[in-house]
């Protein structure tokens, strides 16, 4: 019988059985093979820190259950579909599916990861999706000195990503110099948040904290911009906005992977076809830090949350491969 990962109550996850229904018209029956584990956002889901006004907001797209819980939550899976339209079976497919070892949905909610990809690195489709939304975002010019302060799954999916822009001077910054060697395997920068280069035209903050958020205005030169991906649940934080914030015309602006920027004139489709695109790049793999089997989810997610795992993606390997 499939299984599926529960979070039974914050700091509670289990493994419980679910009954797939057959695939209808139209729809996939998919067996995982993999899944990574986002380590921002869903180590806050399994704290229980989702504010109880962004419990919407927060919903994945195949969640079962509510906040705080008991509830199903993930999207970082890849699979192979088993029965389907002919098109995609035998297919491996991308979907932003929970932990669960076999699942049915539309065979419009699933992407086809193209052969260049190795389907263990295709986990990463819906962190690299949100980097290019951010980047877009962003909208960095030729020559631009570009800092990236926070070197987790997000941050350092978007300085890969910078990396390969013409011209553009790109720095990973992150309180573990651990993240140096990440840094090297992406082709940037690295620097503590005290060594840190200054007069930046751009500064993607990616860190979760209120010093990486202070610190990514103190690196921006005269009209520079702060880029904000961190969601900081249900946490309240000050920034110095009566120092140098307007004197220097600073700017901070938000980007959250819901929303596709009207300017960019793609979709979402466009979007996810991109990041696959990108994961042809071997040096993503850098972003992968460990894994374990599925049946060792309700003692690793523990770990994770409470930094006794350090990881930017954790994954999980499925009964079969």
């Amino acid at each position: 019988m499939p299984h599926a990962f529960w979070l039974r109550a914050p700091g509670q996850g289990e493994l419980r059985p679910v009954e797939v229904p057959a695939p209808g018209e139209g729809e996939v029956l998919v067996r995982t093979r993999y899944t990574g584990v986002s380590r921002g956002t869903e180590t806050l889901v399994f704290r229980g820190q989702v504010p109880e006004n962004q419990h919407h907001t927060m919903r994945a797209p195949y969640q079962d259950g509510d906040f705080p819980g008991p509830v199903k939550y993930g999207y970082l899976n890849v699979g192979v579909v088993e029965q389907g339209p002919a098109e995609l079976r035998g297919r491996t497919v991308f979907c932003l599916y929970p932990h669960q070892t076999a699942y049915v949905v539309p065979a419009t909610a699933v992407t086809p990861v193209p052969d260049t990809v190795p389907p263990a690195r295709a986990i990463l489709a819906g962190t690299v999706e949100t980097a290019v939304n951010a980047v877009w975002d962003a909208g960095p010019k030729l020559g631009d000195r570009i800092t990236v302060v926070g070197g987790g799954m997000v941050g350092c999916a978007v300085a890969a990503i910078l990396a390969g822009f013409p011209g553009a001077r790109v720095q990973l910054v992150d309180a573990d110099p651990a993240r140096a060697s990440v840094a090297d395997a992406l082709g940037v920068g690295f620097a503590t948040p005290d060594e840190a280069e200054h007069d930046r035209d751009l500064v993607i903050h990616a860190s979760t904290t209120e010093s990486g958020l202070v610190r990514s205005l103190e690196l921006l030169t005269t009209d520079g911009v702060v880029v904000e991906l961190s969601w900081y649940g249900d946490k309240r934080i000050s920034l110095p906005l009566g120092e140098f914030f307007h004197s220097r015309r600073l700017t901070i602006r938000g980007s959250q992977v819901g929303v596709v920027s009207p300017a960019t004139r793609k979709s979402h489709a466009d979007r996810m076809a991109l990041a696959m695109d990108l994961l042809a790049d071997q040096r993503f793999d850098a972003l992968i830090t460990g894994e374990s089997p599925f049946g060792e989810l309700p003692e690793v997610l523990p770990r994770l949350a409470g930094g006794a795992l350090p990881a930017l993606c954790h994954r999980i390997v499925y009964p079969g491969e």
